[in-house]
């Protein structure tokens, strides 16, 4: 029991002893009393005990079947209350996971600015798995300064170390155009290696990856050492060790420069075009899609077509890619750049026509996909336009207009006008002989119908 409040009891003491029957007056004896009865409900409130305020656990249905409702809805209280306390401990683990990574960070930032060569490389590998992670994570290494000794350690003499670098930059410049920039700025491009034979294949596939993810910001107007780059790409398509997987993406990354008009003409100086030609025998689809992309991107040139037209492959090897039925997309870019050689060149569908391409165009327009027979019925079309230019002189009997010299005689018009009429004449004979055989022939043709209707299948020798 709590202790009694020594205020209140006071004063009911004291209105009790002025409320006495003694009193004189009965109005003051009706204002004690309801002041009496008042301080003793407080007194009652103060020292009236406290109700349990203990949970106990929900009952089962079966076991309680006349459970309080009150009760059932105070004790559905305690799971809110567990998962509020789960989503804490899951704030805190999460918090104390953002701490150990924050660690890990601090570490592996400060081992590779001012550590041992062993410390570099264990915090090169500690930021690779880091990077790996989110973009949001990558831009705040590269905001750390990681970029610059990374770069730096790409020509190192020892290959574990220069691959482990190529690796992680490759991570960083993924998704973020602000760290491409960077690794640019702090000279990717001056650690290209010279000797293509010389090199890890492992190291020179990475290599290339690195470029292909950078190369979406060199086909813009960010500055960059053309020549130096250009002859790596070049040299690695050249080179008869290096891997399809090197060849694949230093092809992608000549595409996606090709697509600049300012780097059409070094990169047909560095003779691509004859590259890209050569690599037409590859046996993978994708590197076939990629070289024909790239040369319909430098064909638009007019460095690109005139290189396109001196070719001693050119047009049997794209001719030969239209047949590839299992290629479409093949097909579709060869179509493409041989529209671009074709037109207004009657050179060059001289050329095509030699080499058996209408044959070939009129099979692509019944079995090619819907832009292969788009395309292909254009070059058709531009093909019989010319026969019927070529032939449409020649369709007649020619004459000759003299407009300056002496006047002609009377004998010689008449001799002229004789021999006009005689070539009218055998014109208009050999029509009728023409004529006169297709009615011939469908005469024939009509009896052997009617015949072999008539006639049993069984008198018919085959």
């Amino acid at each position: 029991m709590p202790e009694k409040p020594t205020k209140v009891n006071k004063k009911i003491e004291n209105m009790q002893e002025k409320v006495k029957p003694s009193s004189s007056s009965t109005k003051w004896v009706i204002i004690y009393s309801s002041k009496l009865r008042y301080f003793l409900k407080m007194r009652r409130f103060f020292t009236q005990p406290k109700k349990p305020t203990k949970k106990q656990a929900l009952p089962c249905e079966f076991d309680h079947p006349t459970t309080n409702k009150d009760d059932i809805n105070d004790e559905l209280l305690i799971e809110p209350k567990a998962e509020e306390e789960e989503e804490v401990v899951m704030e805190v683990e999460k918090d104390d996971g953002d701490r150990a990574e924050g660690v890990v960070l601090q570490t592996a930032v400060k081992e590779l600015l001012f550590g041992k060569w062993e410390e570099k490389q264990s915090a090169v590998k500690k930021i690779k798995c880091l990077a790996s992670e989110s973009v949001k994570m990558r831009k705040c290494l590269a905001e750390l300064g990681v970029i610059p000794p990374l770069v730096s350690m790409v020509d190192s003499d020892v290959v574990s170390r220069r691959l482990l670098a190529v690796q992680a930059l490759t991570h960083l410049a993924d998704g973020t155009f602000t760290n491409k920039a960077l690794i640019l700025e702090a000279g990717i491009l001056t650690k290209l290696p010279t000797n293509i034979e010389e090199i890890d294949e492992q190291f020179s596939h990475d290599f290339s990856l690195l470029l292909l993810s950078i190369s979406s910001l060199l086909n813009s107007q960010f500055p960059f050492n053309q020549s130096t780059l250009f002859s790596f790409l070049l040299k690695v398509l050249q080179s008869k060790i290096t891997s399809e997987n090197s060849k694949e993406a230093c092809l992608g990354t000549l595409h996606n420069l090709s697509t600049m008009l300012e780097n059409s003409g070094p990169l047909i100086s560095n003779r691509v075009v004859d590259i890209l030609l050569s690599l037409l025998s590859s046996s993978r689809e994708i590197i076939l899609e990629q070289a024909l992309a790239t040369l319909g991107n430098l064909v638009v040139t007019l460095m690109g077509k005139k290189a396109l037209e001196d070719s001693a492959m050119m047009p049997e090897s794209l001719i030969e890619i239209l047949t590839w039925d299992n290629m479409p997309k093949c097909q579709e870019l060869s179509a493409y750049i041989l529209m671009i050689l074709a037109h207004q060149s009657s050179k060059q569908r001289d050329k095509m026509a030699k080499s058996g391409i209408v044959h070939t165009l009129l099979e692509l327009a019944l079995l090619g996909s819907p832009l292969a027979q788009k395309r292909a019925l254009k070059l058709l079309q531009w093909f019989k336009d010319e026969r019927q230019v070529r032939v449409g002189p020649h369709s007649g009997p020619q004459t000759r207009f003299v407009t300056q010299g002496s006047p002609m005689s009377e004998g010689e018009t008449s001799e002229g006008k004789r021999l006009m009429k005689k070539m009218v004449q055998q014109s208009l004979h050999k029509n009728m002989e023409v004529i006169t055989r297709r009615a011939n022939a469908t005469g024939e043709t009509y009896k052997l119908k009617s015949l072999v209707i008539s006639s049993s299948s069984k008198s018919l020798p085959y």
